[in-house]
């Protein structure tokens, strides 16, 4: 790489919690970021799901870079111990991290495109000698662009969540009866959301932490005075097994434990009908203003006021064409990362913390990086994501040393960043604190990688 181009800035697309720590490792590093969030604020993701309590507590939320940054502007470090919001979350931590980031966070910076300057994907010649291209749009719709070093993609899956329809694809009329579904947790403490859901039939369709979570807050309507009449119908596309509510009291994640009891609960309880083997094929709208859902097999779901899709996020690839990534072809995350993250094989604890060489493409100096690395793996850990940046960071740095070392030690059980069910720190303290709680060993620090992860 000529002089000339690492004096450019390193672009990274996101400023939401490894976008942000991204940025915050590589001006540890006397390396120039630049941030470009699509939306007005830090963290636009995580404020969509501001009403949900995280599995991770804070302890296992703050970067450690990001930290340091903070440390001079008179940041207060949450309690440790304690179960942060999505809202809290960025409004605690990611917005004050932007803030300290300064102008090197663009807002309103939506990336249309990334490219070698002067050269499409097809071109071999000097490629890896070109600096980055990277064309955004303002809210406004004004173009502009700017040339970069390298580029860490930390978009994230928010943006692209999956459709209902069994195939992958969206079932036929999922999108002329958009005014009847939503792809996320409802809020249902909010007074607009709640009276959408309150005495209907709801459809949820998924099988994951989301989908336990949906019910449960579903049940809890039902049970409310001004919830009469609620009730859910949860569509599975595969059948009921021992896993399907998860370990239980068993389970050595407890949160995640809990989750699933509450999900039974509503079941047990009434509150929930199960359909099994359902795989979604058309959605109607009726005449009489209700949904019809009909499956591959031809049952149909007759008399459904509202539909929660629950079924996992997919990465937005589209702007990145015209580099030449290194993707598994079925969870669409980088080749040497996805052995690693296949849901079918693994749980997050058992996914070691891995860097720069899982995270390499055959287009030198471009990364995937936290959500989005896992393309459509779900159970992403958030101390994974800091993990990745600050092995990067170090990488790009030309530190060979720090980028192949491993500095953070996670046990079978892991820490997941995923969203919680509870609603009170108290509460989820009580139940063993999320997904994946905390354990004792749990270690930040220099130890032995299992692979290597340096990529110099």
């Amino acid at each position: 790489m000529s002089e000339t181009t690492t004096e450019l800035p390193v672009v990274v697309i996101g400023a939401g919690p490894a976008g942000l720590a991204a940025a915050a490792h590589l001006l540890d590093r006397d390396i120039t970021p630049l941030v470009l969030e699509a939306g007005p604020l830090a963290g636009a993701a995580v404020r969509e799901w501001a009403h949900v309590r995280l599995f991770s507590r804070w302890g296992e939320l703050v970067d450690p870079a990001a930290e340091k940054l903070l440390a001079p502007t008179g940041w207060i470090k949450p309690t440790k111990d304690t179960y942060p919001s999505g809202g809290d979350w960025a409004e605690r931590y990611l917005q004050p991290l932007a803030d300290a980031l300064g102008e090197q966070v663009r807002y309103g910076a939506r990336v249309t495109g990334v490219s070698r300057t002067g050269r499409d994907r097809i071109v071999d010649a000097d490629r890896d000698s070109q600096p980055f291209v990277v064309h955004y749009e303002n809210a406004d719709g004004h173009e502009h662009r700017v040339f970069a070093r390298a580029v860490i993609d930390a978009s994230g899956t928010w943006s692209t969540p999956s459709p209902a329809g069994g195939s992958g694809l969206a079932a036929l009329g999922e999108k002329a009866a958009a005014d009847h579904i939503t792809y996320r947790v409802p809020d249902l403490k909010d007074p607009s959301v709640r009276a959408r859901y309150a005495g209907k039939r709801t459809a949820v369709i998924g099988s994951g932490a989301s989908a336990f979570t949906a019910l449960a807050y579903l049940a809890d309507l039902a049970k409310s005075d001004d919830g009469t009449g609620t009730h859910a119908t949860w569509i599975l596309r595969r059948g009921i097994s021992g896993s399907t509510f998860g370990g239980g009291e068993a389970d050595q994640l407890p949160a995640r434990g809990a989750l699933g009891l509450a999900a039974k609960a509503a079941v047990d309880g009434g509150y929930a009908d199960v359909v099994t083997g359902f795989r979604t094929d058309t959605v109607e709208r009726t005449e009489d203003g209700h949904v019809t859902l009909t499956g591959e097999d031809g049952r149909r779901l007759d008399q459904v006021d509202e539909v929660i899709v629950l079924t996992g996020f997919r990465p937005d690839l589209s702007f990145l064409d015209e580099l030449r990534l290194g993707l598994d072809e079925r969870l669409q995350a980088p080749t040497a990362l996805a052995p690693l993250i296949d849901p079918n094989q693994h749980s997050c604890g058992t996914v070691y913390p891995h860097g720069v060489n899982e995270l390499s493409h055959p287009e030198k100096d471009v990364y995937l990086v936290g959500m989005k690395s896992y393309g459509r793996a779900p159970t992403f850990l958030a101390m994974t994501g800091y993990e990745q940046v600050r092995s990067i960071a170090a990488h790009l740095a030309g530190d060979c040393e720090a980028a192949e070392r491993v500095e953070l030690t996670l046990p079978e059980t892991g820490v997941c960043g995923g969203a919680g069910l509870f609603d009170e720190p108290a509460a989820a303290e009580e139940n063993g604190g999320g997904c994946c709680a905390a354990p004792a060993t749990l270690t930040i620090g220099a130890a032995p990688a299992p692979a290597s992860s340096g990529g110099c």
